[in-house]
């Protein structure tokens, strides 16, 4: 069986940075989480909750990051009445096993039909849910609104990519004959069948991944009520930094079930 171009060890080693959690301290108010998504194989996360019946965003983080770097942003999203449940990818954090490009994304939707037990594990009942992913994390959370978007109430995308393989060309990899539909993450054929509330939010000044994907997803997103918050003078990295004021304004307003056209912001 031929292997995945996205599975070969040169491309892994590009798309995924991995990084153990053994002994980082914890926030208080965190709680740890573990999900079996195959036998002898969990994935790991951190639950920030706020009420009982506060909407939950469900949360699939970039490359390089691990959930307990939200510790300290996730009290953020608590003022705003929203639950906070952070996870991490195979071989990240206290996760067994090791990222794949396929595993990621079975695993994503693994995750998002057990978030409920998690969640009512912790006597947590929300009122909504919505998932929600930054760079690499906009592939999980796209693939479970492309598979799951029924019981969904939103899709939050950050950051996002729209071609897989122009995003591996920026980052130094070339791959001749790819085809992102059959090879690739896809993102922007599966936006093109999700008709769940959308939002998107992207620096404009994005070098990694351009704010021209943000736009190309938010063109190609097929849910009628569907927002783009773009960012001014925000790269990749300082997006939170530079324009923390709008994009929590943004994601606050979404969450709160308040409907938009098809308009940017």
């Amino acid at each position: 069986m031929t292997q995945p171009i996205l599975d070969r060890p040169g491309i892994l080693r590009v798309l995924f940075h991995p990084r153990r959690d053994w002994a980082s301290p914890h926030a208080s108010h965190a709680h740890p989480v573990s999900i079996q998504v195959e036998p002898a194989v969990s994935v790991g996360g951190r639950l920030h909750p706020a009420r009982r019946e506060s909407p939950a965003i469900l949360f699939f983080h970039g490359n390089g990051e691990i959930a307990s770097d939200y510790d300290d942003l996730a009290p953020v999203y608590n003022q705003l009445d929203i639950t906070l449940l952070v996870m991490d990818y195979r071989g990240y954090g206290t996760s067994d096993g090791a990222p794949t490009a396929a595993n990621l994304l079975s695993d994503a939707v693994i995750v998002h039909d057990a978030t409920r037990r998690v969640l009512g594990d912790h006597a947590l009942n929300p009122a909504r849910l919505y998932v929600m992913g930054r760079s690499l994390g906009s592939a999980a959370a796209i693939e479970i609104a492309r598979q799951r978007g029924a019981k969904l109430a939103g899709l939050i995308v950050e950051s996002g990519f729209a071609d897989t393989f122009a995003l591996l060309a920026r980052l130094g990899v070339w791959t001749q004959g790819a085809d992102e539909d059959r090879d690739g993450f896809g993102n922007l054929s599966k936006i093109a069948q999700i008709t769940t509330r959308t939002l998107i939010i992207h620096g404009e000044d994005d070098i990694l991944i351009p704010a021209s994907d943000g736009i190309a997803l938010h063109s190609h997103c097929a849910a009628s009520d569907k927002q783009l918050v773009l960012i001014p003078n925000a790269g990749h990295n300082d997006l939170m930094m530079v324009g923390m004021e709008q994009y929590f304004a943004a994601i606050q307003e979404f969450v709160s079930g308040k409907r938009h056209d098809a308009g940017t912001t």
